[in-house]
């Protein structure tokens, strides 16, 4: 069945941009009704981070987050496959001065889950080397497809979240960028409680550790997906000043605040099927249960 999907992916890169959105948005819809689990997660978070919301408007959002899911998806097939010339002309980048005039010294883009995240990444190892990390999945065939995707160009480094965070301290003392994603629930071990929207969330402090051990420079990093099947910006920020202050639960509820203002300027397009929430403080009852 893998191997089908890469087929049909394969196929799907030889398409317009404009075909590919149309894809994208026709499974949207499909996948909202057959994929239950996940529509069930993504009601739930939306209920929690956003509970003056009607439902109604909520349940429209969850559409809307589908069909930006599937874009993201279909576009798999352009960052997989396609030319570095059509990913480029695909995917803005903003802000690269930022990072350039930090001049090689130790650096984390801070890039939290949006739908448009491989977009962003394949988009800026057009232009540096970084390090980053990934999650081996289920199915062997798609870790490594995944893996090629993302090594497409430039000397990228991925390494396994397996290996632990000291494995990316080195490269990014040789000059290497990390691409870091800290904004999941990876469970209890080495997470602090850290309100999210206001719900205790379970939250890795690796942003300000990391910083703090390698004098490493914060620039947020967020890729959004233009409305109408333009594509993708990469917005790179300025550094945070001020960070890490030393107070690590501090500076972990500013990395949610900052994501928390994100979400609020493209909501559908923030990653809601992900169980955010799953891990719960002691006696508190789950809520994807």
């Amino acid at each position: 069945m893998i191997r089908l999907l890469f087929a049909v992916m394969w196929l799907l890169h030889l398409l317009p941009q404009r075909t590919l959105n149309a894809i994208g948005n026709a499974l949207g819809p499909l996948a909202y009704r057959l994929v239950g689990e996940r529509r069930k997660v993504t009601r739930v978070n939306l209920a929690k981070c956003f509970p003056w919301m009607a439902r109604a408007e909520r349940d429209r959002l969850a559409r809307a987050h589908f069909a930006a899911w599937c874009r993201s998806f279909i576009d798999h097939a352009t960052l997989w496959w396609a030319p570095r010339s059509r990913i480029e002309r695909l995917i803005q980048i903003e802000g690269l001065e930022h990072l350039r005039a930090l001049g090689g010294s130790p650096v984390i883009l801070f890039a939290p889950h949006f739908v448009g995240l491989d977009a962003g990444f394949a988009r800026l190892a057009c232009e540096i080397d970084m390090v980053s990390m990934y999650a081996q999945q289920k199915n062997a065939r798609l870790s490594a497809r995944l893996l090629d995707g993302r090594t497409r160009f430039g000397d990228q480094k991925l390494v396994s979240r397996q290996d632990g965070i000291r494995s990316v301290l080195g490269p990014m003392r040789e000059g290497r960028p990390l691409y870091y994603l800290p904004d999941m629930d990876y469970g209890p071990r080495g997470a602090l409680f850290v309100p999210f929207f206001g719900v205790p969330a379970a939250t890795m402090p690796g942003l300000a550790r990391i910083a703090r051990v390698t004098g490493a420079r914060v620039l947020p990093c967020v890729t959004r997906m233009l409305p109408d099947g333009a594509g993708y910006v990469v917005s790179i920020e300025a550094p945070w000043s001020d960070f890490p202050t030393g107070d690590v639960e501090a500076d972990t509820l500013r990395m949610n605040a900052y994501i928390e203002r994100k979400v609020l300027e493209a909501p559908e397009q923030y990653y809601w099927m992900h169980k955010r929430f799953k891990t719960r403080p002691e006696g508190e009852a789950r809520f994807y249960a």
